[in-house]
């Protein structure tokens, strides 16, 4: 599904990424470099999202419901680089209200697409990271 959710309206326009940009995940302290030449992604959240880069670099967020934003354990903290995101939809709205640990820059990892004019550093939350897997 790859961040579509039949059941909610889709984002607007996403602005894509025209250079490079970084992204670091706390607390692991990884930085990702992310080259819009050349894209790589999980097939996870919406294409380019903070989560789809996370999974395809090998960091974990939790995505319970598969990236379709239809719960709220992808939820994110962007410490840096907000503005440069796509505005979050009602729909993404009505799941973060679902979230512990609210801030005035949460988002959902799996709506979240940065357009690369600012690099991000991306909290993921203690309690969003599920190490251990069924």
């Amino acid at each position: 599904m790859a961040g579509i959710n039949p059941y909610i309206q889709a984002p607007e326009l996403i602005e894509k990424p025209t250079q490079k940009f970084t992204i670091t995940y706390l607390p692991e302290g990884k930085t990702i470099t992310v080259d819009p030449a050349s894209p790589h992604g999980s097939g996870t959240g919406l294409p380019g999202s903070v989560l789809d880069i996370a999974l395809a670099a090998g960091i974990d967020i939790d995505h319970a419901c598969g990236g379709v934003c239809a719960c709220s354990t992808c939820h994110v903290i962007i410490e840096k680089g907000f503005q440069s995101c796509n505005p979050s939809t009602e729909a993404e709205e009505d799941q973060l209200e679902q979230a512990p640990g609210l801030s005035s820059q949460s988002r959902l990892a799996c709506q979240c697409v940065p357009n690369g004019r600012e690099n991000l550093v991306v909290k993921i939350p203690a309690w969003n990271r599920n190490l251990v897997r069924e």
